[in-house]
């Protein structure tokens, strides 16, 4: 099942969801830019790696900086093939102009990263001793989509599901395919920690998004309140579109294997954990 797009208007241009998918589409293009052995490296130096602050002896002996907390951050811009860094941006793209929409650009981008961060902190409080770097964006976007369940709850969206290789449309309720999403991620990774990861983001934008509900943020200091098409009460139109292939799960491996990587979605040469 592939959502196409979602029956709630935005009232203004997502720029920051926007930014964060050039970003992230230039980040990953630097990675095809790189060779298998670099792109490893780059996986183990920003990807975020648990045992790395977990065992800071162990960090050193590697050679790892572990007072270096840049990763908790840079691991959410990196991913492990093409249709990881797809399903996480077409995801993004779906539902995040919207929550942008309500939130305001500054503080959605304040709220996008603190999601990622929230994340990766569940992530590593579940997996303090692997040594797997964990890399992708789902962990963020899983915060989008608890704030979008919040924030519009009646919202539906349009997907696709072929049949025998015919494409067949249908309108659902955009909570009965978060639940889907949220199951597909359960189970294209490594379970527990692709869970923890994701919920950890999950109820981080739930409970985020609770202080925006009903209020759409104007300028730098006020709320109003904002009726939004397709919420509760008023009009339902079309917006955005293939859905999410992310993972942020660990593997955890023996300490031997340095470089294995766990790739969020589809591994691209090293296994390195997909978020």
């Amino acid at each position: 099942m592939i959502p196409i797009r979602d029956t709630i208007p935005s009232r203004s241009a997502p720029v920051v969801t926007g930014s964060l998918i050039a970003v992230n589409t230039a980040v990953f293009f630097y990675e095809l830019s790189l060779g298998p052995i670099g792109v490893e490296q780059l996986f183990y130096w920003f990807g975020l790696v648990p045992a790395r602050y977990s065992h800071p002896e162990w960090a050193l002996t590697v050679g790892l900086p572990p007072d270096d907390y840049l990763p908790f951050l840079t691991s959410t811009f990196l991913h492990g093939g093409w249709p990881h860094l797809i399903g996480n941006m077409w995801t993004l793209w779906i539902f995040g102009d919207n929550v942008e929409d309500r939130m305001g650009h500054a503080r959605f981008l304040a709220f996008y990263l603190l999601t990622g961060l929230a994340a990766g902190l569940t992530h590593w409080f579940t997996n303090v001793d692997s040594i797997v770097p964990t890399v992708g964006a789902s962990g963020a976007i899983a915060g989008v989509l608890g704030a979008y369940f919040i924030l519009f709850p009646h919202a539906r969206i349009i997907a696709i599901f072929p049949v025998f290789f015919f494409p067949f449309f249908f309108e659902l309720p955009a909570g009965f395919y978060l639940l889907f999403w949220g199951l597909s991620q359960l189970f294209s990774g490594t379970l527990s920690t692709l869970a923890a990861a994701d919920v950890g983001g999950w109820l981080g934008g739930r409970m985020s998004a609770a202080l925006f509900r009903g209020c759409c943020f104007i300028g730098s200091s006020s709320f109003v309140r904002a009726t939004v098409p397709g919420d509760s009460s008023g009009t339902r139109s079309a917006s955005k579109g293939p859905g999410p292939v992310n993972r942020l799960g660990g593997n955890h491996g023996s300490r031997r294997s340095l470089f294995l990587l766990h790739l969020h979605g589809a591994p691209a040469g090293p296994a390195a954990t997909p978020s």
